[in-house]
């Protein structure tokens, strides 16, 4: 049996006047996923608990099977495990965005989709500084989404907002708040002074580009623990993705990761790229996990014909190609998996249940019905506690 799971990151939505009054999954041409929905299980499926923000941490946990409530311990912990980086007892976890803040609002969570050499000079810049006695140690990841380990932080109770759920809104209600706010809210400040007179920043405000004003501190938490896909299943897999709280998870779990050239984790991502290597997996392992950031991408940037087509490419070069090859090697099943919604009018996550589907061997219902947050509602399933879809789905029998 051969396993397939798509992960189209923030892909569920609301209906929206520049598409007609539709979603971009209800206007996106996707011919393969409706097939899915329409001969298979199709429903919604509660992916962030009650209590947890809507983001992808939360979100994809859930659609691996693990209840957020039991295993989650922060955002930034999951990235160290892609980056291979162990925190100490009394240290924490944090990611470490660079940003863009602008007349005192988020202008950009991105720093303009800094490119990767830019932010490991700024990186370097950051570890080289001194901040005030704490004991900082910052680690670049892919473009602006770095982490940071604080030492002496092990009392630390803070609560931290997003910076992509604050686009274009005043930052001074959002900075971390807790028992450590003054030590976290001056070593963002010292940061300030670092960049600003950077070589790189310089360089970027000469070009007209968005530049790295700040670093951003959020999603601490201590070390994750998981079990494996193979104690739990007995099955191999593999996973192919362009972010680290993927990567992250999947290192967790004990699964590959297959790395491709030209997967940015962004709209420019070669989505062919990415299918070729999926159909490749196929050959070698049980469970083949791709997961596309794109659609969240364009939502977070207001882009509602992006978001579209962005979901039209995955159809087309991914879902389309890998389900025919299923079909030519016998019994399988596919899941399409949304981790949460991601809101084109507000550029920020939503916690609104998203839709799911997936069809294969042993699957006996059928919605007949395309793959959309409304038929998803009519079809009247509602899995909750979302954690029990991935059990559901390795379940040939089912």
């Amino acid at each position: 049996m051969k396993y397939v799971i798509i992960l189209p990151d923030g892909a569920s939505d609301e209906p929206l006047p520049q598409l007609g009054g539709k979603t971009p999954l209800e206007a996106a041409h996707i011919p393969n996923m409706d097939s899915i929905a329409h001969d298979g299980r199709l429903g919604r499926i509660v992916t962030i608990p009650d209590g947890f923000g809507a983001g992808t941490d939360a979100g994809t946990l859930t659609l691996m099977g693990y209840d957020p409530r039991v295993y989650h311990t922060g955002r930034a912990p999951m990235e160290a495990l892609a980056q291979q980086l162990t925190a100490e007892p009394d240290q924490l976890i944090f990611r470490c965005n660079f940003v863009n803040i602008t007349d005192g609002k988020m202008k950009d969570f991105t720093a303009g989709h800094i490119h990767q050499p830019d932010a490991d000079a700024l990186i370097a810049a950051l570890n080289a500084a001194t901040f005030f006695g704490e004991q900082c140690s910052f680690h670049a990841g892919v473009s602006y989404r770095n982490l940071l380990l604080v030492s002496n932080a092990s009392t630390m109770k803070l609560q931290s907002q997003p910076p992509h759920d604050i686009t274009d809104q005043p930052v001074a209600g959002y900075w971390p708040t807790g028992d450590g706010q003054e030590r976290v809210k001056a070593i963002m400040d010292r940061a300030v002074e670092v960049l600003r007179e950077h070589p790189v920043n310089l360089r970027r405000r000469e070009k007209g580009e968005d530049w790295a004003t700040n670093i951003w501190l959020w999603g601490q938490g201590t070390p994750m623990k998981l079990e494996s896909l193979d104690s739990r299943y007995g099955l191999k897999g593999v996973v192919i993705t362009a972010v680290d709280i993927i990567r992250g998870i999947a290192v967790g779990m004990g699964m590959d990761l297959i790395e491709v050239p030209g997967a940015t984790g962004y709209i420019d991502t070669d989505y062919d790229a990415k299918g070729r290597a999926a159909l490749d997996a196929l050959d070698r392992y049980d469970v083949v996990v791709v997961h596309i950031e794109a659609p969240d991408e364009a939502a977070h940037q207001g882009m509602a014909e992006e978001k579209m087509k962005s979901l039209e490419r995955i159809d087309e070069a991914i879902v389309g190609p890998l389900l025919k090859k299923l079909k030519s090697m016998g019994d399988h099943r596919i899941l399409i998996a949304p981790d949460h919604a991601t809101l084109v009018r507000t550029k920020g996550h939503h916690a609104e249940p998203p839709p799911f589907c997936y069809a294969g061997a042993g699957v006996e219902s059928r919605s007949g019905k395309a793959f959309s947050e409304k038929e998803a509602a009519a079809a009247g399933v509602f899995l909750d506690p979302g954690h029990t879809l991935l059990s559901e789905f390795l379940t040939p029998s089912r």
